[in-house]
């Protein structure tokens, strides 16, 4: 049990600036392109509050942590946070520019990784301090958690961040057809998740981009 309360004081801070910068850069670039859906929503924020929901953000996160913790004795974290707003209408360019605000999630997530990268620098900059171990722990917690994020949501299936970059990428027909995918999203990535082969998938990149991190930082995670 203590194990548990460890891993999630651990954990709770990536989770939530992850989800929130995530949520935040699409918001962010849809109004540079020129929607302004989600700010009127008050959703282009760096309060935590306003992207989290209540069943993909904290029950079904924790339930696959302390499930995975007491079963696998490794904690493994599944969810999702409100979808920010935009309406593609309003964009300049709507099929192109929605590769932009697609992209920004997995930008941000990227660049949290490379922030937690730092963290664990200064940590180890700071061996004798109480704070230094808590720091190099949290960092591990925010790439893997950052990196996951991003892997997870460049896969082309929408309506994950890829699957809307690949309908903005393919010809209209195509793109059309594929876009009919999204009801059934999430079904297929669970489905794809319990089978193991999202894992097969996911987890040879989630580990490249861990060691490229690791090789830029000096760092050995």
């Amino acid at each position: 049990m203590d194990s548990i309360i460890q891993g999630i004081a651990i954990y709770a801070l990536p989770v939530v600036l992850a989800i929130t910068m995530h949520e935040a850069a699409h918001g962010y670039v849809a109004r540079h392109y020129g929607d302004s859906t989600a700010h009127a929503a008050g959703r282009i924020s760096l309060n935590p509050v306003r992207h989290i929901d209540l069943i993909g953000t904290i029950i079904v996160p924790l339930t696959f942590f302390i499930l995975s913790k007491l079963t696998m004795g490794a904690g493994f974290l599944f969810g999702w946070a409100k979808p920010v707003p935009v309406n593609f209408a309003n964009l300049h360019r709507p099929k192109r520019d929605m590769l932009w605000v697609a992209a920004a999630g997995p930008a941000a997530n990227l660049f949290m990784a490379f922030s937690w990268a730092l963290v664990i620098k200064f940590g180890l900059a700071i061996p004798d301090s109480s704070f230094a171990t808590p720091m190099i722990l949290m960092g591990i917690a925010g790439i893997q958690i950052n990196v996951i994020l991003m892997v997870l949501n460049l896969l082309p299936l929408p309506p994950l961040d890829g699957g809307r970059m690949a309908v903005s990428l393919l010809p209209h027909r195509i793109a059309y057809q594929f876009a009919r995918l999204e009801p059934y999203g999430l079904i297929i990535l669970l489905l794809l998740l319990f089978s193991g082969v999202l894992g097969a998938v996911v987890w040879p990149a989630i580990l490249s981009i861990k060691q490229m991190i690791a090789w830029l930082f000096g760092l050995y995670i």
